[in-house]
């Protein structure tokens, strides 16, 4: 799973409603695969990603080189390392194993071969 997804995901318990994002990660296995960088894909996905949750998803893991708060790209030297990092946080990080924990309701979704199992048992919905 990459940390794109993650960023996405939040725990969805019946009655979960508030402070159910982001998932907490634990045991996690990770694993860099690399990608083809794409400045423009970086660009138009910086909106949308709620940008302390990765930050703070990316400690978590031992990433540190994420600012924490999104800086003013004017200089384009600075503009291309932050966009590169970004590009290695969000698409060449994979979780392959782990967990991922509700910090509510503490409800535990398992990561297995990178995937997330986001299925809740009948009375959890």
């Amino acid at each position: 799973m990459r940390l794109i997804t993650h960023n996405m995901l939040q725990c969805h318990v019946k009655g979960c409603n508030t402070n159910n994002f982001p998932l907490n990660l634990s045991e996690a296995e990770v694993e860099i695969q690399e990608t083809e960088f794409n400045a423009q894909f970086l660009r138009n996905m910086l909106p949308k990603l709620e940008w302390s949750a990765l930050v703070r998803t990316a400690v978590q893991l031992g990433i540190t080189n994420l600012p924490q708060v999104v800086p003013n790209t004017a200089g384009q030297d600075l503009e291309d390392l932050f966009l590169r990092n970004l590009h290695h946080v969000l698409l060449e990080t994979h979780i392959q194993q782990g967990k991922m924990t509700c910090p509510n309701c503490s409800h535990v979704y398992p990561i297995k071969d990178g995937i997330p199992n986001m299925l809740l048992n009948e009375n959890e919905i």
